[in-house]
């Protein structure tokens, strides 16, 4: 039983909730009743009832007392599958683009068996999306749809492992656990439920299919010593034939015409329904795989739209890669700037996870990360002075116009440059988002340059357009006239200047 005390402070708070009036329970309805000629009518509630007509930006809706009539049900019908068909093209954007990798990847031999690698580096006749051609890539994909493999990495290599989805599952090398030594990672496929060897570094994987890429860096400018190393230490194999692996097949990809960029047209939502059938529905949120169900792409059920559905997704697909351009090459948010007034923006925004509230996907960061850029790790956002890499990208010149190939630009870099490592700047297209194709096979200049121009006071130049300044061929990036173009800036090894922006690189000047 309650004392008199507890009786009367019961009494109290049931009195304040029905007197406040935040608390109530209902909504007071004052006014003539909407039926007045009935008894029990009472006045229509504010903003509920919809007229009998409706002028949207779909045309005029026609209702009777609230019904839809066919026409309008039509209507209503293909704009609700045309805006989800948008958001799941936008949201699908990252599984796109791995699974388009990982297909093309898997042309080139054996799965699991297979490490394609760029022995001469990657240039401009690859089609990959804001690659590099500074650092040896080997760029693996894993399937543990048949178990637990144990992959075995080399040293001093700089890398990650990314999941079906796009999303960081571990690093290696450098960053990871191996700390740039070489490791035995132990890789888990989804829901494992058996016993766990030791002595391995143990990676528990939410999907079957792995993106694992790294990056080997040159000695001296020569890419050979790190190609060494991969070859002579990458493994991946079952645990139960660890005694006695199998040799694994290398392919030099440097120089191949090769393509890893995903369409944007209706093969999309085909490769999307791949991954959707091949991955467990837990390895990702039911908001997503509501969109993609919401059109047609259902785990264990055949992807068969009608004609009708067909064109609404074929048109999707442009509105969302047209979208996706317009978020990536003129952003609305201020805080995806490094500076007041720059141009250069960060990659990422929000984190490595694209959160600018704890818990909350930004979604405009996660599409232009996505459709920009491959490879999430926390070391390629987070301070690691003297570690990992730093990316600042641009896509307008110093006066916010689009840097077009037909005109001619300076950018300077301020004397010291605030890296351990090495800097570079390389150009990419709009169009496809990969390095510019020109007369250069690497369209770049880095502090790996043979030959770069230092200004007296340790900064340094770069120029861009279609000809040479005389004299500083090595600062110059050739661009194609009719062709826009956009750039990073690479800091390996960035130090305490870059964070701390008491240092910053220039602008992209446009010269006369």
């Amino acid at each position: 039983m309650r004392g008199p005390n507890q009786a009367l402070m019961c009494a109290a708070l049931a009195g304040l909730i029905l007197a406040s009036p935040s608390l109530s329970s209902g909504q007071p309805l004052a006014g003539a009743p909407a039926a007045p000629d009935y008894k029990y009518s009472t006045p229509m509630p504010p903003g509920v009832a919809t007229p009998d007509k409706v002028e949207t930006r779909l045309g005029t809706l026609n209702f009777f007392d609230g019904f839809p009539d066919n026409a309008t049900v039509e209507k209503l019908n293909d704009n609700l599958d045309f805006q989800r068909a948008v958001q799941a093209y936008l949201l699908a954007i990252p599984a796109v683009s791995q699974a388009t990798n990982r297909n093309t990847i898997r042309e080139l031999g054996p799965v699991n068996g297979t490490l394609p690698i760029f022995e001469q580096l990657l240039d401009s006749r690859s089609v990959f999306l804001t690659a590099n051609d500074n650092t040896v890539y080997s760029w693996m994909w894993i399937d543990l749809s048949k178990g637990p493999l144990v992959l075995e990495t080399p040293p001093k290599v700089l890398g990650a492992i990314n999941d079906m989805w796009y999303r960081w599952v571990v690093d290696l090398g450098i960053t990871g656990p191996d700390k740039g030594r070489g490791g035995k990672y132990l890789i888990l496929p989804p829901g494992y439920k058996g016993a766990v060897a030791k002595g391995y570094i143990v990676v528990r994987s939410p999907t079957f299919s792995l993106w694992t890429p790294w990056r080997s860096f040159l000695v001296n400018g020569d890419p050979k010593p790190g190609v060494d190393l991969v070859k002579k230490f990458t493994k991946l194999y079952p645990l139960s034939q660890a005694a006695n692996p199998p040799a694994m097949k290398f392919v030099d990809m440097s120089g191949r015409p090769f393509n890893t960029v995903a369409p944007a047209d209706y093969r999309f939502w085909e490769l999307l329904n791949q991954v959707v059938q091949e991955e467990p529905a837990e390895s990702l949120d039911q908001i997503r795989l509501g969109f993609y169900a919401s059109i047609g792409i259902r785990r264990g059920k055949p992807f068969a739209p009608d004609e009708r559905m067909k064109r609404l997704l074929v048109e999707a697909a442009a509105v969302g890669d047209a979208t996706a351009r317009a978020i990536a090459f003129q952003t609305r948010e201020r805080n995806a700037y490094y500076y007041a007034k720059t141009a250069w923006q960060l990659p990422f925004v929000g984190g490595y996870r694209f959160q600018t509230q704890p818990g909350v996907l930004d979604l405009d960061a996660y599409i232009f990360y996505y459709f920009m850029a491959t490879g999430v790790t926390p070391a390629m956002e987070e301070k690691m002075v003297g570690l990992g890499s730093q990316y600042a990208w641009a896509g307008h010149d110093a006066s916010g116009n689009p840097l077009d190939g037909g005109k001619n630009y300076r950018m300077r870099l301020p004397p010291n440059i605030p890296v351990k490592d090495f800097w570079s700047v390389i150009l990419y297209s709009n169009q496809t988002r990969s390095m510019i194709q020109t007369d250069n096979r690497f369209p770049s200049v880095s502090s790996q340059t043979q030959g770069l121009l230092v200004n007296a006071d340790g900064s340094v130049d770069v120029y861009f357009g279609p000809k040479a300044p005389a004299g500083k061929e090595k600062n110059w990036v050739q661009t194609v006239p009719g062709k826009g173009w956009n750039t990073i800036l690479r800091l390996y090894g960035p130090l305490a200047p870059w964070f701390d922006k008491t240092w910053r690189p220039g602008e992209i000047e446009l010269q006369p």
